[in-house]
């Protein structure tokens, strides 16, 4: 086991990661930049090092800074949490030159399933369903009288994604021919600002999909298993804001089906630590593999609530040698995450930086707050907008629901605005209630806002 591991990430996943840890007895190591100087995982860790200036580039992107934090504190272990370099091969290439064990799957499993072209072609020589789309990706070579055959022959309507896309970034649909340059353009410089490349992809647009994510998790020695689905479809720009496990749309059979179709693909390329196979699902219940993560998610502790495992732990184990003893797994319990964000929901939702003056967590049975933010903590601009994610357990979906409204309403955030009024309102809206949604739902989704002293 690991004697000392260094957290590569900043606020809620670096506390998450670092009180697993504490609770194995393994020593922690916070990294900061100067803008998180006061960041609780600075204040919690056994050591913190500052890795450089606010600029992600500059700090929590800068991988000679990282090894260097590891190596002058001895950390044995590097977890990257998700986001900034919990995908990049050659952080992980890095870490094992300089004999730090990086806690997540091989370089060669980032390079294969990290580039969505590479993971679509893979995919398909393991007999799984994808989408129709580009076989290969589009660069500055690429002339527009490619692009446009291209859509032409896939057919509209399509979606144009960054090669290197996460997180809803470099990502456009088009609906017909006289909306692609226009779409094309504003997708490719999204994906070099993003992700500094410009490499992008075609595939066919599906009209109000669900999209299903399933938990994997695989060890050294060959042994995958599943841990059931998380519905991700309420997004906004393709960026997820509330997920659900299980979905309310999967029948048993269905569950079943697109389970073993994630193992099948892990097995296929000897997938090793904690990821998701994410499929788009139509309306008749057809799925297509649109990608494969690997890295713990954003929304992973609505899985930790149903299946009691902690996925932090067991990413630690998987990565020091632990056999894998589980196996594929089918809830008996409902849970729901909403993203509170510090934005404005009836501005667009625009960043909403500021000083958080005043807060009140909800508690009880079945309630999990996962969040950095304290009376006094200045949200930046220099970072993503999620603050907290509240999360909810009960035996039934709606006791679930019954419990989020009950403590979206105990949320106190007093300083700055947030998107917790825009989750009461999903909270209370029909279609919602019966599970009736896809990714497209918040397009027609009315959010009336209303002044409420007790959350912003």
């Amino acid at each position: 086991m690991f004697k000392k591991i260094l957290i590569a990430n900043r606020g809620e996943i670096a506390l998450r990661i670092l009180r697993t840890a504490k609770e194995m007895g393994i020593k922690t190591v916070a990294v900061y930049s100067t803008a998180d100087k006061k960041s609780l995982h600075v204040y919690f860790a056994d050591e913190a090092v500052c890795i450089g200036p606010p600029s992600p580039y500059q700090s929590y992107l800068n991988v000679p800074n990282l090894i260097s934090a590891a190596e002058i504190t001895n950390a044995d272990a590097i977890h990257p949490g998700y986001g900034f370099l919990s995908e990049n091969p050659y952080f992980s290439s890095m870490c094992k030159k300089h004999g730090i064990k990086f806690i997540g799957p091989l370089p060669n499993h980032m390079i294969q399933i990290g580039n969505k072209i590479s993971a679509k072609n893979t995919m398909k020589k393991a007999g799984i369903s994808c989408l129709p789309g580009s076989d290969s990706f589009f660069d500055e070579s690429s002339s527009y009288k490619e692009i446009e055959n291209t859509a032409e022959k896939i057919g509209y309507p399509i979606i144009i994604k960054s090669v290197s896309g996460g997180g809803g970034k470099g990502i456009r649909s088009v609906l017909d021919k006289n909306c692609l340059k226009n779409s094309w353009e504003k997708a490719k410089q999204e994906s070099l600002a993003c992700f500094g490349k410009k490499e992008m992809y075609i595939e066919k647009l599906i009209f109000n999909p669900r999209h299903i994510e399933i938990q994997i998790i695989g060890d050294q020695y060959g042994k995958i298993c599943h841990l059931s689905e998380r519905d991700c479809s309420i997004q906004r720009r393709n960026q997820k804001l509330v997920e659900e496990a299980p979905s309310p749309f999967l029948t048993p059979s269905l569950r079943k089906k697109m389970g073993e179709t994630a193992v099948k693909a892990a097995e296929f390329i000897h997938y090793e630590g904690v990821g998701t196979v994410e499929f788009l699902v139509d309306k008749n219940k057809n799925f297509y593999f649109m990608e494969m993560n690997p890295r713990i998610q954003v929304e992973h502790p609505i899985t930790e609530e149903i299946t009691g495992l902690d996925l932090i732990q067991e990413q630690i184990f998987l990565a020091s040698g632990k056999k894998l003893s589980g196996k594929n797994y089918y809830p008996k319990m409902h849970s729901i995450e909403c993203r509170i964000n510090a934005e404005e929901p009836d501005k667009n939702f625009r960043s909403m930086p500021g000083k958080i003056t005043q807060m009140h967590f909800p508690g009880g049975r079945g309630v999990r707050i996962d969040t950095h933010i304290y009376a006094g903590y200045r949200v930046t601009h220099y970072y993503d907008s999620m603050i907290a994610k509240i999360i909810t357990t009960a035996k039934t979906r709606k006791e679930t629901i019954e419990k989020m409204r009950r403590s979206l309403d105990e949320f106190i955030i007093e300083g700055i605005r947030t998107t917790i009024p825009f989750h009461k309102q999903i909270m209370q809206n029909d279609d919602f209630l019966k599970g009736e949604y896809h990714t497209n739902f918040l397009d027609t989704f009315t959010f009336h806002f209303y002044n409420s002293k007790k959350s912003n």
